[in-house]
């Protein structure tokens, strides 16, 4: 069997993290129980956990994030469909280290808890994977 990466997360609301998840982002529902839902997150099994007590608070988001790179054209269909949602936006698009191997165009959004999901592109994909020598 393949590996299959899991990420578990604790949000307020399951129908509209659902409704988040699914619609507005594109993720394959997955099994729903008592409690939790999982959705496919680009080949991530995302479970997404009834636990509003341990979701934090916007001015404790910091750093935490998990998040996808997509091809170029794919990210710019999304950011766009996600434009029009009226998605929570915690870093507008942008491109760091333009015009060198190390090109990444990206945005962070936040889903209806407050989780953070950044979503980018690099110009070289291989950059991503570049490891110091």
């Amino acid at each position: 069997m393949d590996p299959i990466l899991h990420l578990s997360l604790p949000v307020i609301d399951l129908d509209e993290c659902k409704r988040f998840y699914v619609e507005q982002l594109g993720c394959d529902l997955a099994r729903e129980r008592e409690g939790f839902i999982d959705v496919w997150f680009y080949g991530l099994q995302l479970t997404l956990q009834h636990h509003p007590e341990q979701v934090l608070a916007p001015a404790d988001r910091g750093v935490r994030h998990f998040g996808v790179t997509l091809g170029a054209d794919e990210l710019r269909e999304l950011l766009a469909r996600l434009d029009e949602t009226g998605v929570e936006w915690v870093s507008r698009v942008h491109t760091d280290h333009a015009g060198t191997a190390l090109e990444q165009t990206k945005a962070k959004i936040a889903d209806p808890s407050g989780n953070v999901i950044e979503l980018k592109t690099y110009a070289v994909p291989d950059a991503a994977f570049t490891m110091p020598r």
